[in-house]
């Protein structure tokens, strides 16, 4: 059975959406077919598009969000999950609250294994430039992350 990552920041219009584009796309260029990436939110609106500027964003990057619809955290999801990163500390609290126990990590402490490491700050509402460096911030994290993940299976 693959592992599963989960990706979990507020709305899942972002942060996350972003994280599990990044993680798709890294895995298939190095070829990992057996890792399940997904993303949520724990204030979701079930069914909401991504934001404009993440759409945007990561078209630049040529991936593509169109198809993604938030969707809220829930008890499966996080049962389901072998490894579930947050954007922030909010994030990681609400995770563990629902069972997330030891496999819930704050991205950027676990990418690069620093506890003290500063959370993903929110991008929505912000502009472009903004979203660009969101990006950019969760694309050195989620390599970091996936590749201390891989290494430790």
């Amino acid at each position: 059975m693959p592992d599963r990552i989960l990706f979990v920041c507020t709305g899942n219009t972002c942060r996350s959406p972003m994280a599990e584009a990044i993680a798709r796309s890294h895995m298939q260029r190095l070829g990992w077919t057996d890792i399940i990436v997904e993303s949520a939110g724990v204030a979701a609106a079930d069914g909401e598009d991504a934001s404009d500027g993440a759409l945007v964003v990561t078209l630049e990057e040529g991936q593509d969000l169109s198809p993604h619809r938030a969707r809220r955290l829930t008890p499966a999801l996080v049962d389901a999950a072998s490894l579930i990163l947050v954007m922030g500390p909010r994030h990681l609290e609400r995770v563990r609250a629902i069972g997330g126990g030891e496999r819930a990590h704050l991205l950027t402490a676990y990418a690069h294994a620093d506890p003290q490491a500063p959370f993903v700050a929110d991008p929505f509402g912000g502009d472009l430039d903004t979203y660009r460096a969101t990006y950019a911030e969760l694309k050195g994290a989620v390599v970091a992350a996936l590749e201390r993940w891989r290494a430790s299976r």
